[in-house]
């Protein structure tokens, strides 16, 4: 046996509560939607628990949560609306803590389009860019901070096509739609195209850093058992391997 999978299990073993299986309903942010699914994937074969997903943009989902949404987890694509639900007194006391560094590329399906520094933004002949809307997508919000560092933004308001979250910022790009984009790196590597196409990872001091947070919405065995393993190294590795920097790595 693995010496990882024979850690998961130990892990696993040692969170298990002494009670019945439970159903975990996670809200998670689009972007770390495929990521997620695999650490779930790994938790699942080793724990009576099971987990349903729920994705969407970071905004939507903090709004159905104040409303009432029965979710039990939240992982965000931002810290700032798990830090405002705490505010609220929406969720658990002391539950909210990064999981991931998240990374923005623009990118684009056609080799060669996009360089090395972004020059494409200013001399590429493309009718759409995609972005996610700001107000609901933090990696949205990094893009706007980008454009305006170049001093674009504004220029570049006709050629914009903004997607509700980052997924479908994506499928903007990869269908066509937009020329280019800036989606995560994420995605690239859950949809195996990090290695076709061009793009430009952009510089960290373009934009704030986007510190994904999760935050406990209802105190239960099994979310206790989840949080406890996606703070792990084996759950760590999963999230290197689909393109994003874990709070341990940040911190060498």
């Amino acid at each position: 046996m693995p010496v990882t999978r024979l850690y998961t299990i130990v892990l696993l073993l040692l969170v298990a509560p002494l009670c019945s299986a439970e159903t975990l309903r996670v809200a998670v942010a689009s972007n770390f939607k495929t990521t997620l699914e695999a650490v779930v994937e790994e938790f699942e074969a080793n724990s009576e628990h099971r987990v349903i997903i729920a994705s969407g943009s970071t905004g939507k989902h903090y709004a159905q949560i104040r409303n009432g949404a029965p979710f039990d987890l939240f992982f965000a694509a931002d810290a700032r609306r798990p830090r405002l639900l705490e505010q609220q007194g929406h969720s658990v006391a002391d539950s909210r803590f990064t999981y991931a560094i998240g990374k923005l590329v623009l990118w684009s399906p056609q080799p060669g389009y996009v360089d090395d520094k972004g020059q494409v933004l200013e001399t590429g002949t493309f009718r759409r860019l995609a972005m996610a809307n700001p107000r609901l997508a933090p990696y949205g919000l990094a893009a706007k901070q980008v454009l305006q560092q170049r001093g674009l933004y504004e220029r570049l308001q006709s050629r914009l096509v903004r997607g509700e979250n980052i997924a479908q910022t994506f499928q903007f790009v990869a269908t066509g739609n937009a020329q280019l984009g800036f989606v995560a790196l994420s995605q690239l590597h859950a949809s195996g195209l990090a290695r076709q196409g061009s793009l430009w990872t952009l510089p960290e001091s373009l934009y704030d850093p986007i510190e994904q947070q999760a935050v406990m919405l209802n105190d239960t065995p099994a979310a206790r058992a989840f949080l406890t393993y996606i703070k792990s190294e084996p759950a760590g590795r999963i999230l290197r391997r689909f393109g994003y920097a874990t709070p341990s790595q940040e911190g060498q």
